[in-house]
């Protein structure tokens, strides 16, 4: 396996070790020498991680090119939540007591360089710590009150490493990059027969309707579920349940995300699980994906500030430009023309290190599938609003906001739009999710897949009916009794 690090700038790692690549950021994001690559472990010392930073987009791409990051965007995203860092980190308390009980002071800060510290006695703390957060360079900030607490451990960017620390350091590093293996912490499970089911009340465009969520209660229940809607206000008590069924719409800077993690490391079952949350909600993951799976997508580009020039000549006129992060239609723009494409250009560049462009392909409608554990769920069509040229037109009048749709038996389906589908989704993962494409002569062309896809009463049960919901929560049951290896009957 290839060991490729990645910096800011070369001066970053001016080091020389054996097997061991150094590139710089923008050659990674950008070169197609690296897309292509095989079997490669990205190990990212870019000195910030911050959300859609160039840092955050080598590990978010490496992912989609099949390649290995350190740090994962999980990982990334734990580190900001010193929620989730408590709770992912309980268990080390005693280790954490017994390693800093002789200290005097009221503070302590925690340097870890490649899993190891410049003082040896702290040697089996640096170890479980670097297990739960797998980045190169860690910072752990301590406080003392009745005894000592984690307050926070963040990355270290690499410029900010003391001079006198770099010795240790290198000789850290090349320990660690001599390793065959990189294996993370694992995680307990809790035993548990309840169902939370995540809800804002006052969304106003949820996954779900209240009468689906009636109808999910009602499936839960004759499975034996006890069944309860939570809000964002009962992070506290994920704990107590056995699953976690998200039904708000989900997004990584959000408390949605924040839920699926703490309910992932506490052991729940949790639909959406936080990697199918990162991997969909993020367009220019998607795009270098599918893209590398071969799966029919519309002319796509991953935009930047070094390509933007080229955006009409590869896409046309008009052409559509989306956020990373963008969904149900917002977010997403149509340049009618050379002035508008710049302006909207200049705008989402300024939130984005890398945004996507894709030429415009008018359908009257779009496929909808669902699927779960890798099957489809149900069919449908979804109708561009009225005097609009997408499914949601937030700026249209109350009556024209959303176009019509029509549920379809799978027989009427063309195999191409199933299969591709299909084939898409099973990209991400096992989990419940909506591929959206567009069949443009007898082609089927995958414009996004959606966690969190809608569930809604009247709409996409209307061939299954309440059978849809009693799939959707034996799945879940299935999956908590995959987890606790108990037998139990089918309903």
């Amino acid at each position: 396996m290839r060991k490729i690090v990645v910096v800011d700038y070369p001066k970053d790692w001016d080091v020389a070790i054996e097997d061991v690549e150094v590139v710089d950021v923008q050659t990674y994001l950008t070169d197609t020498a690296y897309t292509d690559i095989k079997n490669a472990r990205i190990f990212n010392l870019c000195r910030s991680y911050k959300y859609q930073s160039a840092g955050y987009y080598v590990s978010l791409l490496a992912e989609a090119r099949g390649h290995k990051p350190i740090p994962s965007v999980a990982t990334m995203q734990d580190l900001k939540s010193p929620t989730i860092v408590r709770a992912i980190t309980v268990e080390l308390n005693d280790l954490i007591q017994k390693t800093l009980g002789s200290l005097r002071s009221k503070s302590f800060t925690l340097s870890i360089y490649f899993g190891q510290n410049v003082a040896q006695k702290y040697e089996k703390l640096c170890k479980q710590l670097h297990d739960l957060f797998q980045a190169p360079l860690l910072r752990a900030q301590f406080v003392y009150k009745d005894e000592w607490v984690l307050q926070s451990i963040s990355a270290i960017p690499i410029n900010d490493v003391p001079e006198h620390h770099w010795r240790y350091l290198l000789r850290f590093a090349k320990s660690y990059f001599a390793r065959h293996r990189f294996s993370g912490a694992k995680i307990g499970r809790n035993k548990i027969y309840d169902l939370a089911i995540l809800v804002d009340p006052d969304e106003k465009e949820p996954p779900s309707n209240k009468k689906a969520l009636q109808h999910f209660v009602e499936a839960g229940e004759s499975m034996g579920f006890y069944v309860e809607m939570i809000t964002k206000d009962d992070y506290r008590r994920l704990p107590e349940f056995d699953a976690l069924f998200i039904r708000e719409t989900t997004s990584v800077n959000h408390h949605t995300y924040k839920f699926a993690r703490k309910a992932y490391a506490d052991g729940l079952v949790v639909i959406d699980d936080p990697i199918s949350i990162l991997r969909c909600t993020n367009k220019v993951y998607l795009a270098e994906l599918l893209t590398k799976a071969k799966v029919p997508i519309p002319k796509t580009m991953i935009i930047h500030k070094d390509n933007r020039d080229l955006v009409e000549q590869e896409l046309g006129i008009p052409c559509v430009l989306k956020k990373p992060d963008s969904s149900f239609s917002q977010g997403v723009v149509k340049a009618k023309d050379s002035e508008g494409l710049q302006r909207e250009l200049d705008d989402m560049l300024a939130d984005s290190e890398l945004i996507i462009g894709q030429e415009f392909t008018p359908t009257d409608f779009d496929w909808r599938i669902g699927i779960m554990d890798k099957q489809p769920l149900y069919a449908c069509k979804y109708f561009m609003a009225k005097g609009h040229w997408q499914i949601y037109n937030w700026n249209g009048k109350k009556n024209d906001t959303e176009g019509d749709h029509e549920t379809v038996p799978f027989e009427e389906v063309p195999f191409v739009v199933l299969h591709t589908a299909i084939k898409a989704a099973n990209l991400i993962g096992n989990g419940l999710y909506g591929v959206d494409i567009k069949e443009i002569d007898g082609k089927a062309y995958v414009i996004e897949v959606n966690d969190n896809p809608s569930i809604d009463a009247g709409c996409e049960d209307q061939i299954l009916k309440k059978e849809l919901y009693t799939a959707i929560l034996k799945s879940i049951k299935k999956r908590i009794d995959d987890n606790k290896n108990v037998r139990t009957d089918e309903y």
